[in-house]
């Protein structure tokens, strides 16, 4: 992951790469970040691990209590005290039995709080980040980040991280018992264990590789599903649907590649396991009656060994399982500290800096800007201009000239790569979000609507008007000369609206984000060919209402329609890097057919 702050455009494109030194770095200091999600829980930790360490010590005093009552009461045939002891077993294993409920339940609401604020921070951490970010990374592999990784997360916190604890302890006691019992049957039952803790050594990493080259490949069958159904219209309007499904057939196929490689490595470890195990057992069958035979072990005792063997292999064969799980939840970290470790690039300059003494007509001034895209050409070279308050301004060009870049900048969507852009006098970056939104409204050629109704959409992000009754509204918006707008919908304020807004039209939905952007009262109006979608005689109500706008509110029309320009106070040509005055109509109209011929 790139994490080098530029002066302008970050490169956020999340990587693919399977390993490499900067992404090992970021796991430890991602982890570290996990660490304030889990600062509540300690005491549900605490009595998880207090229950597990019950467990498992009622679990092993099993194999003795058994070997013990063997020893001297079956052999010597005293039914009373076999009875006794069965009834002493039972209540040891009904005792384990409430213990590993007691973890089982505690580490299943620690996982789910957990995976809880995972999302939600990395969802803030999504929110926080600048849309270079998302032209860089398609949707889908961010919601299988946000959803299927964390949840991988989770499984690993609410069951296999105690497990994987309760294993351990089993293990480790176990192992104490049996060499404590006999040095050196023992040792001859451990040495299978340690041949696969070698083995496990080498083999880890390739693990972690192909789980997270599965959970790679899945993101990528989420985009393709995400931008196939994005797009289900066009398909079906130029009847390729063929493209979309080799588009799909292929991430498949990668996909089934990558999980048939995921689950070899995950299932390599079980017969391993259960081979040691067996050969374990060999073991101690062959040397266990050759030391009964001698009188160097009693019955009890190698009874209590073979029980004392499973419990060291079996939870072993487990342990085998959850290290495949802790890869996949490792690989999965891997993936979601991507994201955390992000940082915006568009900071906010804490000590305003003024360049030089700006006009009180002045709105906003570009000085020397440069701009390219994340491994780009230059789109904007060495650009000059000023905006004067109150005034229309007009910029015309080609398409690709650097049209929605320019307005982009002037919104701050981006910063630029060299220079300067001044807003009331001050660098932009020295003002908040809050502050430059407030000031600056956008107006996109696709607005972007909620599900909800009209009124959840005018009222979005813009707290003056949240608490206002729709008589309020509707008030507001006779004041604004903004109720012909209201009359285009059915059912006024209470319109439903869909979040791909198939329940209206896109020029309905235009209206919308029109009318959104002109209740804030912002001092700067960009509109990026916001008539586009919109009939002529709507087109000649929008015209108006931005005549009745404050006179000090400056507007800046991004079109391609003549008409929607001609009232211009000033007209940009914008084209090839460059910003130029274009004089009046006509000189605008000739740079523009000149501007076309020439791309």
């Amino acid at each position: 992951m790139i994490r080098k702050e530029v002066q302008a455009i970050m490169n956020y494109k999340l990587t693919t790469t399977t390993e490499n030194e900067e992404q090992k770095g970021l796991l430890g200091s991602a982890f570290k970040k996990m660490l304030p999600l889990m600062a509540d829980e300690k005491k549900n930790i605490i009595v998880a691990f207090f229950a597990i360490f019950i467990n498992s010590g009622l679990t092993l005093s099993g194999p003795l209590i058994l070997g013990y009552a063997v020893d001297h009461y079956v052999q010597t045939k005293q039914f009373t005290g076999v009875l006794l002891f069965a009834g002493l077993l039972l209540l040891v294993y009904l005792l384990a039995f409430g213990a590993n409920y007691i973890q089982m339940k505690t580490m299943g609401g620690v996982g789910q709080r957990v995976l809880y604020k995972l999302r939600n921070l990395v969802f803030t951490k999504l929110q926080e980040l600048p849309v270079a970010f998302f032209n860089q990374n398609k949707a889908g592999d961010l919601i299988s980040r946000i959803n299927n990784d964390t949840d991988k997360l989770n499984q690993f916190f609410s069951q296999s991280l105690m497990q994987f604890a309760g294993n351990f302890f089993v293990i480790l006691g176990a192992a104490i018992f049996m060499l404590a019992v006999n040095v050196r049957l023992g040792f001859v039952t451990l040495l299978p264990a340690m041949a696969l803790l070698v083995f496990t050594q080498l083999i880890t990493s390739w693990v972690k590789r192909k789980n997270l080259e599965s959970l790679q490949a899945e993101g990528k069958m989420s985009a393709e599903i995400q931008e196939s159904l994005d797009n289900f219209r066009v398909i079906i309007a130029f009847n390729r649907r063929d493209y979309f499904q080799e588009k799909f057939k292929k991430a498949n196929q990668e996909n089934f590649h990558s999980s048939v490689w995921a689950g070899l490595a995950n299932g390599i470890f079980s017969p391993l396991y259960d081979f040691a195990g067996n050969v374990a057992q060999l073991i101690i069958l062959s040397y266990g009656i050759y030391l009964v035979v001698h009188g160097n072990l009693a019955i009890g005792l190698l009874i209590g060994f073979f029980l004392y063997s499973s419990r060291f292999y079996d939870p072993l064969r487990q342990v085998a399982s959850l290290w495949s799980s802790l890869q996949i939840a490792l690989a999965a970290w891997e993936r979601v500290s991507e994201i955390l470790s992000l940082e915006s690039d568009l900071k906010v300059i804490v000590h305003e800096r003024k360049e030089g003494v700006a006009s009180r007509n002045k709105l906003m001034e570009f000085r020397n800007v440069h701009f390219r895209y994340p491994e780009g050409k230059e789109v904007l070279h060495n650009i000059n201009f000023s905006l004067e308050k109150g005034k229309t301004y007009a910029f015309v060009g080609p398409t690709g000239g650097g049209k929605t870049t320019t307005a982009s900048l002037l919104a701050r969507l981006y910063d630029p790569t060299d220079g300067t852009i001044l807003l009331d006098g001050k660098d932009i970056r020295s003002y908040s979000p809050e502050e430059r939104t407030k000031k600056i409204g956008f107006i996109l050629q696709e607005p972007f609507l909620v599900t909800g109704s009209v009124r959840d959409n005018i009222v979005y992000g813009n707290a003056e008007y949240v608490a206002f009754t729709d008589k309020d509204l509707e008030n507001v918006f006779k004041e604004k000369h903004l109720e012909n707008l209201l009359a285009r919908f059915e059912h006024g304020l209470e319109t439903k609206v869909s979040g791909n807004a198939d329940s209206i039209s896109l020029g309905q939905r235009q209206i919308i984000a029109f009318m959104r952007a002109i209740l804030r009262n912002p001092e700067l109006l960009i509109l990026d060919e916001a008539t586009a979608n919109i009939d002529t005689i709507t087109e000649q109500q929008l015209e108006e209402i931005l005549r009745n706008l404050p006179k000090e509110t400056t507007k800046v029309i991004i079109a391609h329609r003549l008409n929607t320009i001609e009232n211009a106070d000033e007209i940009f040509f914008v084209n090839s890097g460059e910003i130029k005055e274009a004089g009046s109509m006509e000189h605008a109209v000739d740079m523009l057919l000149h501007g076309k011929r020439q791309s």
